[in-house]
């Protein structure tokens, strides 16, 4: 659960920087912003694997960076389904969905990947 209150958190940082940074994109409000972050992180889940399974070939010839669009038209297809959040094109989408893929990886590279291990007396241990 906080893991992905933390994801939810990036995912809303990234999206206000692209806010402030990007003219093409704004919130009509807190609520909108967190709402948009969360739809991302569905979208993301659910429908960017298709889509990127579905223009693979594409991806592949352009050595990767049709990826960039398909991230873009994800925040787009954002935009559409939720009014509050508008988005003023598929240039304006890239560039956010650079933003906030930017601001997640930093994210990550700050903190880490922190896993705690446990110790439990049933797991194997290594003895001679």
């Amino acid at each position: 659960m906080r893991g992905f209150l933390a994801r939810l958190f990036l995912t809303a940082f990234g999206l206000w920087m692209a806010d402030t940074i990007l003219d093409g994109i704004y919130f009509e409000g807190v609520v909108a912003l967190w709402l948009a972050a969360l739809l991302l992180g569905v979208v993301n889940a659910f429908v960017r694997p298709i889509v990127v399974f579905l223009t693979f070939p594409l991806t592949f010839v352009t050595l990767g960076l049709f990826l960039f669009v398909v991230n873009g038209a994800m925040l787009l297809m954002v935009s559409w389904v939720m009014p509050p959040f508008h988005v003023e094109g598929l240039g304006s989408a890239i560039l956010g969905s650079l933003i906030v893929g930017l601001t997640a990886w930093a994210a990550n590279a700050f903190i880490g990947n922190r896993k705690v291990e446990v110790w439990s007396p049933h797991a194997k241990r290594d003895r001679p």
